[in-house]
């Protein structure tokens, strides 16, 4: 993989096994999720943004994400996908931006969505061009850089199914290589998305699915979006909580795969 981790993830999507994608949210927890025997690293914008001290839903700049991507990307041998939101810019060239910037920082994927913050999801025909524009950026980058196309309906308050699969399609036809609408909450949702299209397709992990639920519906990919950072934090919260109302220290105790990890 070290040598060439374009290839790597390109691989990992071809029929056949599918895998988890965990997403890292700084340095350290890429390289704990290496030592635990990931296959390949993805970014989480709102992991991320955490980090920074800002809300889930923030919206981070480009050269903050670019940032964030080349740091993981150098953490370890293992390919970085990156969570592009928006491009960081409505124009297909700002979906084009974003891809080769990423390509340069390091990363050797990303994703595009079609949805804006302040406007809300973008009109098909203004998407499918974000998407191409996307696509031409990733054929000039000289490796084999992934492209996911994001279908944000059912996390932004329009759960359409049928809409979802139309742009899923069109974003397709647009030569994205592979295909992703977050939300999805049934192994029957996931199964007709998957049974209406011909490129690999990626499930966010929702705590109510198991993996092999999702991987049976035809799944190729699972990521874990900012679930595990929220995890983290979860854990933080009430070990603090508990020290501080009754004064319990025990939740200090660190198991010993976590030393031998942390070692």
């Amino acid at each position: 993989m070290a040598n060439d981790p374009g290839a790597a993830l390109r691989a990992l999507h071809r029929p056949g096994d599918p895998f988890l994608l965990m997403n890292a949210w700084d340095v350290g927890s890429a390289r704990l999720m290496a030592a635990l025997g990931a296959q390949a690293i993805g970014t989480t914008s709102a992991g991320f943004a955490f980090t920074l001290g800002l809300p889930d839903g923030a919206r981070i700049t480009r050269e903050q994400a670019l940032e964030h991507a080349a740091d993981l990307a150098a953490a370890t041998p293992l390919p970085v996908s990156a969570d592009l939101e928006n491009g960081y810019g409505s124009a297909p060239e700002d979906a084009a931006t974003a891809v080769s910037r990423a390509a340069e920082a390091g990363a050797v994927g990303g994703s595009i969505e079609d949805f804006h913050p302040e406007d809300g999801i973008y009109e098909l025909g203004h998407a499918r061009a974000r998407i191409a524009a996307a696509v031409e950026a990733a054929a000039g980058t000289g490796f084999e850089f992934t492209l996911t196309a994001r279908a944000e309906n059912h996390i932004r308050g329009n759960p359409d199914l049928d809409d979802t699969i139309a742009r899923l399609r069109a974003y397709e036809e647009a030569g994205a290589d592979v295909l992703y609408a977050p939300g999805l909450a049934s192994p029957e949702q996931i199964r007709t998305v998957c049974e209406a299209v011909s490129k690999p397709v990626n499930v966010l992990a929702l705590p109510n699915l198991s993996l092999e639920q999702v991987f049976a519906a035809g799944a190729q990919r699972v990521s874990l979006g900012g679930s595990l950072a929220w995890v983290a934090v979860d854990g933080l919260v009430a070990a603090a909580t508990a020290i501080r109302d009754h004064g319990d220290l025990s939740s200090l105790a660190v198991s010993n795969e976590t030393n031998r990890l942390l070692g």
